[in-house]
């Protein structure tokens, strides 16, 4: 009867949980650089930090803008979305192998099969003054 009691209890766990979900878990660090460093980040979400580079421990599933500031430059402001990262789609597909349907709806909805993109955010500030530039590319 333990036996029987045991591998339910087992099954359950495992159909309940996600295998990116356990794998990657449900956060990732996101990395904000710029150059000159010294910058204040903030994020719509509630982070921010008062000199670069800094790193916050983010939710998978969360998109958000960041707003860069630093005396004598310009503000930048830019946006982080969410993507289907490698590791996490590896991970969906054994879920629907597997047949673990309701692990395939946790990982999709927790993000633990999503990045954060870009990460590291890197930005070049601009002095005031300066010409705007037509394109900032995050990478």
């Amino acid at each position: 009867m333990k036996f029987k009691l045991g591998a339910a209890v087992a099954i359950s766990a495992m159909a309940l949980s996600g295998c990116a979900t356990i794998t990657r878990g449900t956060n990732a660090t996101f990395t904000i650089e710029t150059m000159p460093s010294g910058a204040t980040v903030a994020t719509t979400n509630g982070y921010g930090c008062l000199a670069t580079p800094c790193t916050f421990k983010m939710p998978r599933k969360s998109e958000f803008m960041v707003t860069v500031t630093k005396p004598g430059y310009k503000t930048y402001t830019g946006s982080v979305v969410t993507k289907v990262a490698g590791a996490g789609g590896a991970a969906m597909a054994g879920n629907v192998l597997v047949g673990g349907l309701i692990g395939a709806g946790v990982d999709a909805s927790s993000g633990a099969m999503l990045d954060l993109v870009p990460n590291p955010m890197k930005v070049t500030l601009e002095p005031e003054g300066a010409p705007a530039p037509a394109n900032q590319p995050n990478s």
